[in-house]
């Protein structure tokens, strides 16, 4: 993300540092797209200029150079619990999960439950921001019911989208698609349709897809929903890469792996964007899975997290991140660690050490 893109006609553009926009010969509107009335504005006005992400690293857009230097910190968080270490490593923007789906219907909520206008989302996201960060609202992730898959219509979608971006205030969607939904062409094409209206609306919307990622690089499945965004004219700011959860026939180097992820991925986001090396990885972020992964004999270290620090400002990848910061404690005496947990990492540490690591 973020270094002079010009696409070729009829490709979409990844945001850069110095281009803010699309170029005029890419390609077109769906049939189907939301139009602008179906989508609130939000708090700022729909033609204000758009504003540099906090999030993101050196930004000089055509509206105001960005003050902020190197590798960001961005951490994913729960949506409604605090955790004692959400604060750790001093994070520039915090990625609020999950939205989806209430069951089957296109309803949007907290993790499914809870209200957009929950009292106890809207006093931790105040928490949050009180901080000098700002808020990513992530869409989707591993379980539940995703919006593109529950919304028949691209401008429900949209709307659906719009409702979550108020209600938490903020102006940057994480799209994480992973699963079933990430070949399902239905809900790749109407979740392209509804983003590209709601950029329409809102053009300092920045979109980050979080996509599953092998040492491989990225699979046909996430390579064809982006080059679904281009098709829709989507303006994306960067992909962020899961670099967890490989198979069982990688184990030992998670360090490596997300290095070789990176480096695989990279070179796809070249010829899926048409640009540069810089812009290449700039347009790129990185999230692991901290500590015991969800695949047997694959742990992230505290010394795998510095490798994959280094190696992010070595390039300038735009942000790295973790799954998460109610993760980032030691467990119990006496827990089994054998499996992932959700609220502690399975390897031992101090409270937070993984934020700091991530963020030096």
């Amino acid at each position: 993300m973020r270094s002079l893109l010009v696409p070729t006609a009829g490709v979409a553009c990844l945001i850069s540092l110095m281009l803010a926009g699309c170029s005029a010969q890419s390609g077109g509107a769906p049939d189907d797209a939301a139009p602008a009335a179906a989508v609130r504005a939000g708090g700022r006005s729909a033609n204000a200029s758009p504003t540099p992400d906090a999030s993101t690293s050196g930004r000089a857009g055509k509206h105001g150079a960005g003050t902020r230097t190197g590798t960001a910190y961005a951490p994913y968080v729960s949506a409604d619990e605090a955790s004692a270490n959400d604060a750790a490593g001093s994070p520039t923007t915090f990625n609020l999960a999950f939205v989806i789906a209430d069951g089957r219907d296109c309803a949007p909520k907290w993790n499914g439950v809870d209200a957009l206008g929950d009292k106890a989302v809207k006093s931790r996201i105040s928490a949050l921001t009180r901080t000098g960060a700002t808020v990513r609202v992530s869409f989707g992730g591993a379980s539940g019911t995703e919006l593109a898959a529950a919304c028949d219509s691209a401008p429900a979608l949209a709307k659906a989208y719009g409702d979550a971006l108020d209600a938490a205030g903020s102006t940057q969607a994480d799209f994480d698609v992973e699963g079933d939904e990430l070949t399902d062409s239905g809900s790749v094409a109407r979740r392209s349709a509804a983003i590209a209206a709601l950029q329409k609306e809102r053009p300092d919307l920045e979109v980050t897809f979080t996509l599953p990622v092998m040492p491989s690089g990225l699979d046909s499945a996430g390579l064809a929903l982006l080059e679904s965004a281009n098709t829709y004219d989507v303006k994306v700011s960067t992909v962020n890469l899961m670099t967890m959860n490989y198979a069982e026939s990688y184990a030992g180097d998670m360090g490596g792996y997300a290095i070789a992820s990176a480096t695989a991925a990279q070179a796809q986001l070249k010829k899926v964007f048409g640009t540069d090396d810089s812009a290449a990885w700039r347009g790129m972020a990185l999230t692991s899975m901290i500590g015991t992964n969800d695949v047997a004999d694959e742990t992230f270290t505290l010394a795998d997290a510095a490798q994959v620090r280094a190696f992010a400002e070595k390039k300038g990848i735009a942000w790295v991140s973790m799954w998460s910061t109610f993760r980032d404690r030691q467990c119990a005496a006496g827990t089994d660690t054998d499996d992932a947990l959700s609220n502690c990492s399975g390897v031992a540490q101090e409270d937070g050490a993984f934020a700091e690591a991530f963020s030096r």
